[in-house]
Formats: structure tokens, sequence, C-alpha cells
């Protein structure tokens, strides 16, 4: 469907363990080819020892399907063995990528997962390069279309590439464990734009997306659902950027490129603050249940609520973030990613390893396959460009985006929902 990929988001297709799993079900295989074998060649010599008969010919054709036998025999081991290899592949690609994750956290975990990878692969010296193969068909993947848009005489399309570029170079598209946020914000006014009650949850990720502020000049909008008999879960809805300019920034707008630059390299920006404080105001307490649905600087911002912040946040929702979060195992994240966004590619493809539970899953795709003058726009990081893969998402039959109706329809259960979108204004120095 429109080239749209969906998995659990790194490097990592296949479980292991089935794979092996798989390799033994095929090497099952074997004993069966063998009966068959020996009950065909009985009966060729049965035939073969009748030279009288006029059977006697048959045994000619029976040595050819003994024949045709033993080569299926061989081709099962074969495939059994590559199987296996793939497995141990995977596994390096795997190892190598949780010790990764654990050096920032837990050095001696990470010295004993690298001391398993050395074991691993010194006995096998096909693995290093065949894993080093898979790990570079993913980064491809997951950049693919970036350096294909209009070309602007030959200026644009490395201008895109950048992107990627300044991701992996920098190391900042991944937000790792401990990575707080840094400094004051700048002060800031958070103030009601609207209120609304809607008659229940979203239907699916393209209505929620459809959810984002719209009010004037509002940025973010929390949704409280209330369930007789248990404590009120929230939904915060975070916008992407609504100032692009650099002159600008560090103006009255706190979603601007001064609050995404704070956020991409550490910093507590004004849109951050203004989330909490927008969060506090539709009556959020410490250790309620707050998920998060984000478009672009929305998606760093909801990287942090998840992290850092004092909520509960147990689903977290974004399209073309500029980072990719390390969220634990009771935490479910679900990404939409254009591999031809700019934007989205600040994140360097994200983790090798995914991150996030078991349902969490990132869905991929070429947002724009056509080159144009549309490029200029971004339009492959819009909103709308999301919204039209997040309906995509919804009509898949993948068992992760299937399994994410459960989650609406836990929302629905709620008796009210209460909607308010709030518009957030740096507090400037007096003249």
């Amino acid at each position: 469907m429109s080239g749209l990929n969906i998995d659990h988001g790194g490097a990592i297709a296949v479980d292991t363990t089935q794979l092996r799993e798989l390799a033994e079900r095929v090497r099952a295989v074997v004993p069966v080819c063998a009966e068959v074998e020996e009950s065909v060649e009985r009966v060729e010599a049965l035939l073969g020892s009748a030279a009288w008969t006029p059977l006697a010919s048959a045994a000619w054709s029976l040595r050819s399907a003994v024949m045709a036998v033993q080569t299926l025999t061989a081709r099962v081991h074969e495939t059994a063995a590559d199987l296996d290899l793939m497995a141990e592949v995977y596994e390096v690609v795997e190892l190598r990528a949780r010790a990764e994750v654990l050096s920032h956290t837990d050095a001696a975990a990470a010295a004993a997962v690298e001391a398993r990878l050395r074991l691993l692969l010194a006995a096998d010296e096909r693995l290093a390069p065949l894993a080093d193969l898979q790990e570079r068909t993913a980064d491809e993947r997951r950049f693919r279309g970036l350096g294909d848009q209009f070309d602007a005489g030959g200026l644009l399309p490395p201008m895109f590439l950048g992107g990627a570029v300044v991701g992996v170079t920098l190391g900042l598209g991944r937000v790792r464990p401990g990575m707080l946020l840094g400094a004051t914000a700048d002060p800031v006014r958070v103030s009601a734009a609207s209120h609304s009650r809607p008659a229940g949850a979203p239907s699916g990720l393209a209505s929620a997306f459809r959810r984002m502020p719209s009010a004037s000049g509002a940025q973010v909008a929390i949704e409280k659902y209330t369930v007789p008999g248990e404590s009120p879960r929230y939904v915060a809805y975070v916008s992407g950027s609504r100032s692009m300019s650099l002159r600008e920034g560090g103006g009255v707008e706190a979603w601007d490129m001064k609050s995404n630059i704070e956020l991409y390299t550490g910093g507590r920006s004004a849109s951050y603050q203004a989330t909490l404080d927008a969060l506090a105001a539709a009556g959020a307490r410490p250790g309620d249940r707050v998920d998060v649905v984000a478009h672009s600087q929305g998606g760093m911002i909801a990287a942090h609520l998840a992290m850092e912040s004092a909520f509960t946040v147990t689903t977290q929702i974004t399209a073309g973030s500029p980072v990719e979060p390390t969220l634990s195992a009771d935490q479910t994240l679900v990404q939409l990613r254009h591999t031809d966004d700019v934007v989205s590619a600040l994140a360097a493809g994200g983790a090798r390893e995914g991150t996030g539970s078991a349902d969490s899953f990132t869905a991929r795709r070429v947002g724009d396959p056509d080159p144009g003058r549309q490029d200029l726009a971004l339009a492959t990081h819009s909103l709308e460009s999301y919204v039209e893969t997040a309906a995509m998402v919804d009509a898949s039959t993948d068992p992760r985006a299937v399994a994410l109706d459960a989650y609406w329809a836990d929302l629905d259960r709620a008796v009210t929902v209460e909607r308010t979108e709030y518009r957030a204004e740096r507090v400037l120095p007096d003249p």
C-alpha cells in the first residue's frame, strides 16, 4: 500500500528465536526425505532384479526419482543452515545495539554483552560482514527518497541529505536514558483559547492527528477522559513549529526555531514548559496518565514528557519527529516517518534495536515520491501528509496496527471528554 512499511523500528526485522525454530522445522523434513528415498530405492531394486518382466524399464525412471529426492534433501539441509546463519547475523546486530544502549547506563552489563558478541563473531567469520550489510540495508531503507527531491540546480538534494548527516554525526536524534533537559526555559504565559466536549475518543491514528490544535494561535490541546470509578486520564495533542524563521526566534511565539534548537540540543524550551503548564491547567497532576499525540517539534516535547516528566506516559504517537525516545518495555511508541522528510531524518534512523513495548511500531513510506516545487515547502513533512499515512496505517492488516484499535476503544469508555486548546506566548522583557 503506497510503499508503507510497518516494523518494530530497528534493524532487527526477524525474531532470532523464531528463525531458529523455523530452521528446526525445516530440518525435521530430512528424515521424511530419507524414508521416501529408501522406499523408492527398494522398489527400484526389486524391479531391476526382475529383468525378464515388462516393468524392468521402470527402474530407470525410479533412479531419476531417487536423485531428485537426494537433491531435495541437500537443499533442505542448506536452507536450515542458512536460517541458522541468519539467526546468528540478527543476533550480532541485536547484541551490537544492546551494547551501545547499555554503554550509556550500565558499563558492566555492556561489557558482558560485548564479551558474548566477541565469542559469537570469533566462531564464524561470515557473521561480521553479513551483520554490517544488514545494518547498511536498514539505514538505506530509513532514508529512501531523501536525496530525490526537486533538484533546484543541484542545490536542494544535498540540503535534504544534510538532515541525515546532522543526525548521524551529532548523535542528537536519539534521546537516551539520563538525557534530561537542562537550563531554564524562557518565561511563558499559557491561556485557554477554546473549550469543547468531543463526542468520544478518536477512532484511529488519522482521527487523532486531525485533533491537533485548530483554535487561533493554539499550539497544544489537552483532552481529559473521565470513566466512573477510575482516575481521570489525559491525552495531549502537541503541534509542530509555528514559526521557522531564525531571525524571529525567541520572540512571542513559543513554538519557534529557538525552541526547536533548544530541544534538539538538550535545552528546556518555552514550548516544553508551556506544555507542562497546559497539562497542569487542565487538571493533570503528577502520576496521572498522560498520553501524547505529536507532530514535528511536538515529538521532541513528547519524548521528554515520556522520559522525564512526573506524568505516567504509556502511549506516545508521533509524526515526523526529529528525535526518537528510549522508552521502557511498558511504554508503547507509535511513530510515523516519511523517509524523504528532512526533519524526520534528524532522528538519524532511530534505534537499531527499536524501542518501547512489543506493541510499538514505526510506519514508514516515501511521503512525496514525485519531485517538484512542493519540496521547497517541505510538503512531505506537513501534518496533512502524515494524516494520509496515518489513514494507511488505520487500513493496514498488520497485527501491531490492528492492536492499536484496543487503545482507542479503551479511551472511548469515557463518559465525558473535556477538551481545552491552549495558546502559549513567551513573556518578553520590557524594552
